[in-house]
């Protein structure tokens, strides 16, 4: 009679062991039920946060990375993310945004032209609403703003590029003169230009025409 006894407190403290186990299992699953986001300047918190609603109560210790990072890639303004995990349930999110430099329009499309040379689809943000403006696709536009960076050429003091059909390039500056381009060797024009604009005789110009072979017309 005490061996039935003695086996049945054993079976009953093993069946206790293991159930205790399962609960503590699900207590402490580590499921994410908060989101922390950090160093966002152009994307909400609510906007990210809500990409990411897939996340809760996940396991924070199995998180999907890849699907993370396809999920991050589909807000064009994010560029990079650092993920941090707060144990038991929370996950904190550093985020990194594209810079838009331009406004870029090409026919009915518009978007930002950023500082990397990538576009981002256009929205009204307040805070890129004055951004200079680039009228023409993106290939002939890139080119274009190499060769302006490598003669040093005041890229601030332009807010419209356009660019034509002829393939050449008409610059409005930002007191309002324009500043028509040839098709070829335009870099020779453009340092003409830095080079006069300063001087007194020329400040009264709107008008600078370098379409023809080495010559200016003012106007």
């Amino acid at each position: 009679m005490k061996k039935r006894i003695l086996v049945a407190t054993i079976l009953l403290l093993l069946l206790s062991t293991y159930v205790s186990n399962r609960n503590f299992n699900l207590k402490f699953s580590f499921k994410i039920n908060e989101i922390i986001i950090e160093n966002n300047k152009v994307l909400s918190k609510d906007e990210i946060k809500n990409e990411l609603s897939f996340l809760y109560k996940d396991n924070l210790s199995l998180i999907n990375l890849e699907q993370f990072k396809k999920k991050l890639d589909e807000k064009s303004f994010l560029s990079g993310f650092e993920i941090k995990k707060i144990y038991p349930n929370k996950l904190k999110i550093k985020v990194f945004e594209k810079k838009p430099i331009f406004i870029l329009q090409n026919k009915k499309e518009k978007f930002f032209y950023t500082d990397k040379n990538q576009l981002i689809t256009f929205s009204k943000i307040d805070r890129f609403k004055n951004l200079p403006t680039i009228f023409g696709d993106k290939d002939n536009f890139e080119k274009f703003y190499i060769n302006l960076k490598k003669i040093n050429f005041p890229i601030d003091t332009i807010k419209t590029f356009y660019f034509f059909e002829a393939k050449r390039w008409d610059l409005l500056t930002n007191d309002n003169k324009t500043i028509k381009l040839p098709i070829k060797n335009y870099d020779q024009s453009l340092m003409n230009y830095t080079n006069i604009i300063g001087k007194k005789n020329f400040q009264k110009y709107k008008i600078f025409d370098y379409r023809i072979n080495n010559q200016l017309i003012l106007k």
